[in-house]
């Protein structure tokens, strides 16, 4: 059987009512989807879906977040395709919409996780799941307390700098951590910046992203440099992911905003 749903983007969408093959092209959905107990629906993900760690082994990899093999997910035989706006391109969606219905999904803010996580009850019928998982997120969120932190600037990439902008879910945590993102107001959602305008930025604290570049401790010197009066952190990326890490990132971005 058969239901048609409207997606984040409001296209529509003829979908399973309860979906039994699964390929997931983005890594926060293909986590959450194992936290909403569909671990044996799973058939395909992107070799950047890595959690749940070893679990997800088990589950064929059709490509990227940006280029899947469109062969591998048709010998998957999927009967829904799940995708995010960000994570994947409108030309990857029009072409596995040829091979199954694709659902997209859209986070922008800690609001939007929030709907991602009931969406994705909704399309898979977990819903009873996927409401623990909401309930438990909200949980971990209420933990960050709300106080003004001064600027702050999360850097996701080196040569370029880029850094994070506005509408997206990052820069919404860190608000919801107290900090002003000077650079929110950029045409990108991920700007590139110079050092000068680093520096213009007056920062008092600078976030160095362990993904999607790995940024380690021999980087600090070289931020340092530039941002002498500036508190330079390297962060975990991945709790500044949304879906099932928000049940886990509550308490971690808590004391980074201490």
């Amino acid at each position: 059987m058969t239901h048609e749903v409207t997606d984040h983007l409001g296209r529509k969408a003829v979908l399973p009512k309860s979906p039994k093959r699964i390929v997931s092209i983005c890594p926060a959905i293909t986590e959450t989807l194992f936290s909403l107990g569909l671990e044996k629906k799973i058939v395909g993900r992107t070799k950047y879906c890595i959690f749940p760690k070893d679990i997800v082994d088990q589950v064929p990899i059709v490509g990227g977040t940006k280029e899947v093999i469109l062969e591998k997910v048709k010998e998957l035989q999927p009967d829904l395709i799940l995708a995010e706006k960000e994570e994947n391109t409108e030309e990857m969606v029009l072409e596995l919409e040829k091979i199954a219905p694709v659902f997209v999904l859209e986070v922008k803010s800690i609001q939007d996780a929030y709907r991602f996580i009931t969406t994705l009850g909704e399309v898979t019928k977990t819903e009873d799941a996927a409401s623990l998982l909401l309930a438990s997120s909200q949980k971990s969120f209420q933990t960050i307390e709300s106080k003004k932190n001064g600027k702050a600037a999360y850097v996701i990439w080196r040569k370029p700098y880029m850094v994070v902008g506005g509408s997206t879910y990052i820069n919404d945590v860190l608000n919801t951590m107290g900090f002003q993102n000077p650079f929110t107001n950029e045409e990108s959602r991920y700007p590139a910046v110079t050092k000068e305008q680093l520096a213009n930025a007056q920062l008092d604290k600078l976030l160095l992203a362990s993904e999607p570049f790995p940024f380690k401790e021999k980087h600090l010197a070289e931020f340092q440099a530039f941002l002498p009066h500036t508190e330079i952190i390297l962060v975990d990326g991945e709790m500044f992911w949304y879906g099932s890490r928000m049940l886990v990132a509550g308490e971690y971005l808590a004391k980074i905003s201490e």
